[in-house]
């Protein structure tokens, strides 16, 4: 049998030296030959605020979970 793996063939970016594949847009940095062609830190920016968002409701969620509930104290007050 001649079928074997690759390994793939990877180039290092110019701008921060993470290994990519040739003639790709680095995930890392943006950057092509070069150029910035997408703006990275700008979608990071997204990203972390939707995580944000996420967090601040589920610790709302968590409030009104606690708000709701007695505890032992107040249970046996009443």
């Amino acid at each position: 049998m001649h079928i074997f793996l690759e390994e793939p063939r990877l180039v290092k970016c110019k701008k921060c030296g993470n290994f990519i594949l040739p003639h790709q847009v680095c995930p890392f940095c943006g950057y092509y030959k070069g150029e910035m062609v997408v703006d990275v830190l700008a979608k990071l920016e997204e990203k972390e605020r939707k995580k944000k968002e996420k967090e601040m409701k589920q610790k709302e969620e968590i409030e009104k979970k606690k708000s709701k509930e007695l505890s032992l104290e107040e249970l046996s007050k009443k």
